[in-house]
C-alpha cells in the first residue's frame, strides 16, 4: 500500500491524447518524512507515522525507517487512489439545504412555513428520535472519495493531478492512499503475461 500527505491547490483541466478535456484536482503531495515507526513488539500494532508541514498522520504500513523521505515518485499515472480530507464548512443550515427537503407549497394558505421541516414525530415516544433529519451544522467533516485516477505525476514540483474533485477547500490537508483495485489490476496483468 502506498500513502502520502498533500495539500489541495485547486481544480484545473488538462487534455488527453485524443483532445478530450479531463477535469483534475492539483495536489501538492509531499515530500513527507517518516516521523515514527510503530511495531507489534513495542506498540502492539504495526504502523508508520509521517510528517507533512507539521501535520502528523498514521498509516498501516511497514518496510519504512525513521527519517526516510516519501515523495510523489512512488505513484504512477493510471493508479487508482482514495483521498480523504475535511470537507468545506458551510455553517448552520436549514433542512431544505442540508437534507434536500422540499418545504411547503407557496399557496393554499401556507403562511411563514415555506422552508420549515414539518412534523418531527408522533405522540409516542414523546421525544425526538435520535438521528432525525433536522437543521444544523453542515460540512467540516472527514470525507473520503474512492476510485480517483492519477492522471499526471510531476516529480520536479511534487504535484499530482487527480481526475475529478476531492474534499476540502484550497490548502486543505489530504491523505492519499492507493486502493486494492491496483493490486487486482497488477495480478490480472501478471496472469495475462503468463
Amino acid at each position: 500500500m502506498k500513502f502520502i500527505l498533500g495539500k489541495k491547490i485547486g481544480m484545473s483541466q488538462i487534455f488527453d491524447k485524443d483532445g478530450q478535456v479531463i477535469p483534475v484536482t492539483l495536489i501538492e503531495a509531499g515530500p513527507c518524512r517518516v516521523a515514527q515507526v510503530k511495531t507489534k513488539e513495542k506498540d502492539g500494532y504495526q504502523a508508520v507515522q509521517i510528517d507533512f508541514e507539521g501535520h502528523l498522520k498514521e498509516f498501516a504500513g511497514k518496510d519504512l525507517k525513521n527519517g526516510q523521505q516519501i515523495d510523489v515518485s512512488i505513484f504512477q499515472e493510471g493508479e487508482i487512489v482514495k483521498i480523504a480530507g475535511i470537507s468545506k464548512g458551510k455553517g448552520f443550515q436549514g433542512v431544505v439545504k442540508r437534507h434536500g427537503f422540499s418545504g411547503f407549497p407557496a399557496s393554499h394558505g401556507t403562511k411563514h412555513g415555506l422552508r420549515a421541516p414539518g412534523s418531527i414525530g408522533s405522540s409516542f415516544p414523546e421525544r425526538v428520535w435520535k438521528g432525525r433529519k433536522m437543521a444544523g451544522r453542515t460540512g467540516a467533516e472527514r470525507v473520503m472519495v474512492q476510485g480517483l485516477k492519477i492522471v499526471q505525476v510531476d516529480k520536479e514540483n511534487s504535484l499530482l493531478a487527480v481526475k475529478g474533485a476531492v474534499p476540502g477547500r484550497k490548502g486543505a490537508l489530504l491523505e492519499i492512499v492507493t486502493t486494492k483495485e491496483n493490486e487486482n489490476n497488477n495480478l490480472q496483468s501478471r496472469g495475462k503475461k503468463d
